[in-house]
């Protein structure tokens, strides 16, 4: 028997088989290839730190649009190239996105730590926002962020620190037989927004929403913190609502760097009779550190009245707390059990560190 007869060729004899066989493999390989390549795994979680941004459809100059992603928005990493990442967003949408509108889950939980850490922090003033303000994880310019505010966002202040405007500079050149200038420091403030989240901005971004019946006795000094102690009724106010607020402000010089928060307090009082505020207590020579605490209790005779605490350093850095009632209009140092009053330092003439 011929063999060559019963045996079927493995591929079509006819050519135009052969060459369609051929494209169908082809065209096999390419799919599969497409599919893996859109089938990548998960490489990372991210969010979008941009206000928004793009997803485009592939990386070039030319693209189209497929998605917008807005700020905070989580998205899954699936691709990374040269600047762009092809994310998935939550609606399972893909795209491609510049990298650096992205900042990674390390970044984000650090983030929510520090919100976690000072949510019940105390206000020490409320603020308003001079531009669009990142939120940063830690002071300094070129430190991380995620969340941006928009330009007149209401905050509370609740802390203060510096930071190196530019790393590696000075304020200017060392004078002969002067010490060497140290770097250039500019304030932050530690600051929670209406959502609640966390972060520092840059404290010039910042405007201390103190009221301007009260801002206007600054005598150029800067509005650091400010509380409402009380409240009086003054009859002779104009208006129906004749409640007015008593304030207890803490100030200091206005320029960045300071090594406290505040060099001094005044208590704002309202003279009923001639309906406006005047200073019922002022105190200098402070190295104040934020933040000021304010409360009421219960002192017998004098009944229940607003207290306030004061937390300073002594020349050696440490701190300790100083209380204070305010029966108004007096304001008087309390003192616990042993505790001698220490003696003002004089307006003007601090010590140079």
């Amino acid at each position: 028997m011929n063999l060559a007869k019963i045996v079927e060729p493995a591929y079509p004899s006819h050519p135009h088989r052969r060459a369609l066989a051929v494209t169908l493999a082809v065209a096999s390989l390419i799919a599969l290839a497409g599919c893996s390549r859109r089938s990548h795994h998960v490489l990372a979680v991210n969010y979008v730190s941009a206000v928004q941004a793009t997803l485009r459809d592939q990386v070039a100059t030319i693209y189209n649009r497929v998605a917008t992603v807005k700020n905070g928005e989580r998205v899954e990493v699936l691709e990374r190239e040269k600047r762009f990442s092809r994310v998935r967003t939550s609606a399972g949408i893909e795209g491609w996105i510049e990298q650096r509108y992205l900042v990674d889950q390390e970044t984000y939980d650090a983030l929510q730590k520090l919100t976690q850490a000072n949510l019940s922090d105390p206000v020490q003033a409320p603020g308003v926002l001079r531009n669009d303000t990142n939120l940063h994880l830690t002071p300094g310019r070129e430190t991380e962020h995620l969340y941006q505010l928009s330009t007149g966002a209401k905050v509370s202040v609740l802390k203060r620190a510096t930071a190196e405007k530019q790393p590696g500079t000075v304020s200017a050149p060392a004078k002969p037989g002067k010490a060497a200038p140290g770097p250039v420091l500019e304030d932050w403030w530690l600051v929670r927004d209406t959502q609640n989240r966390v972060g520092w901005v840059l404290a010039r971004m910042v405007d201390i929403d103190v009221p301007l019946e009260v801002a206007q006795y600054a005598e150029g000094q800067r509005f650091v913190a400010f509380f409402a102690l009380n409240q009086v009724q003054d009859q002779g106010k104009e208006g129906a609502d004749k409640s007015v607020s008593q304030y207890l402000c803490a100030i200091t010089e206005p320029r960045d760097g300071l090594p406290y928060d505040f060099d001094q307090i005044r208590v704002f009082t309202w003279n009923v009779k001639k309906h406006r505020y005047e200073t019922a207590y002022r105190e200098h020579g402070l190295d104040g550190v934020l933040p000021v605490t304010v409360t009421s209790e219960n002192f017998d005779k004098e009944g229940v009245l607003p207290v306030f605490v004061l937390r300073v350093k002594d020349d050696s850095g440490n701190i300790s707390e100083r209380k204070y009632k305010m029966n108004s209009p007096i304001v008087r140092r309390v003192l616990a059990p042993g505790e001698q009053k220490e003696t003002p330092k004089p307006a003007g003439k601090r010590r140079r560190r």
